[in-house]
């Protein structure tokens, strides 16, 4: 049973980051159905080390993990991406939104 729960975390994760990175890759790089490369490979990157979480039973918000396995580059970029397609999840995606509050207000 915790295999299945793990797998449906990581795969929430991987949802909610890939919509994030889609929404600001089509507002600030292009307008085409696909990502730009640099979208792509922070999607890739994000799904790198979501596969890897020390804390997959209990995985907290990343912004409130103590263990921060993005370098400080990456974060930097992930970190832009959530300030310009936080507030628009709300519209495209309202369920992707709503988890992801929901498990940033209740992290430890």
């Amino acid at each position: 049973m915790a295999g299945i729960r793990e797998n449906r975390v990581i795969r929430n994760e991987k949802a909610t980051v890939k919509a994030m990175i889609t929404l600001y890759c089509k507002h600030s790089h292009n307008h085409n159905p696909d990502l730009c490369p640099d979208c792509n490979a922070m999607v890739e990157y994000s799904y790198s080390k979501l596969d890897r979480c020390p804390f997959i039973e209990n995985k907290p918000a990343c912004s409130r993990c103590t263990v921060h396995c993005y370098t400080p580059v990456m974060r930097n970029k992930i970190k832009a991406v959530m300030r310009f397609a936080g507030p628009r999840m709300l519209y495209s995606h309202p369920v992707l939104a709503v988890k992801h509050l929901v498990k940033k207000i209740t992290s430890k």
